[in-house]
């Protein structure tokens, strides 16, 4: 029994996702005494994991499902969404596991170590910040925002400033050799979209990347 008298399956109803926030947490316990006291004891037990302040997910002997980690990417920092690395293997695109949920922000950019894995958010200019984005389902009845293989492809050329591409030759370099990404697979791309993000940046090299997208199947280096 919990909380003076409910029970753990009675909490669960009440909160019904695996991600939840402190406002949510107060609003199950309002009727009871010294909420913030049985929330600290809940911790303690770890029947409920603190992400960061204000922003948990149940522990083992409460959880439903597993959590998303790319639901609370999109709450531990914001506004953002994934992207980078941790979009271009979601996508399919770079062969390497990326352990680190890496997204995009208009803020400052930010690392969080937190018990549930690592989270980094890079900074890009508002002007680019909202092209490119989808909102996809999670396994927890919620939703999060990720970049489009062609943004997050987009970000991760901006992010990496000190990459020598000073032609497109090295820029189908950078791709193919750096990033590990099979040219052949920039054929699913959209051109178009790549354009108007090269456009939004004021990216050479990302408008390079528009034209590389934009080759002829058939007309593309080996």
């Amino acid at each position: 029994m919990l909380y003076g008298g409910m029970e753990l399956d009675d909490l669960r109803k009440r909160v019904t996702g695996e991600e939840f926030d402190y406002q949510m947490f107060m609003d199950v316990l309002r009727e009871y005494d010294r909420p913030r006291a049985k929330i600290g004891a809940q911790l303690k037990k770890k029947s409920i994991i603190r992400v960061k302040k204000g922003l948990y997910v149940f522990g083992e002997t409460l959880a439903r499902r597993p959590f998303s980690r790319e639901v609370l990417a999109n709450l531990i920092y914001g506004p953002s969404y994934i992207s980078l690395e941790y979009a271009l293997h979601h996508h399919g695109l770079i062969p390497e596991r990326v352990e680190s949920v890496t997204s995009c922000t208009l803020g400052r950019g930010r690392e969080f170590s937190t018990p549930i894995g690592h989270f980094s958010y890079h900074q890009i200019p508002a002007a680019a910040y909202a092209l490119g984005i989808d909102q996809v389902d999670s396994n927890t009845d919620r939703s999060f925002l990720i970049a489009t293989p062609e943004k997050a492809l987009a970000d991760k050329l901006y992010a990496d400033r000190g990459t020598a591409i000073t032609s497109p030759e090295d820029l189908r370099t950078y791709v193919s050799s750096h990033l590990r990404i099979d040219l052949a697979e920039l054929v699913h791309m959209k051109a178009s979209l790549m354009a108007r993000i090269a456009a939004a940046y004021r990216s050479r090299k990302i408008r390079w990347l528009s034209m590389l997208i934009g080759e002829p199947k058939g007309k593309k280096k080996p």
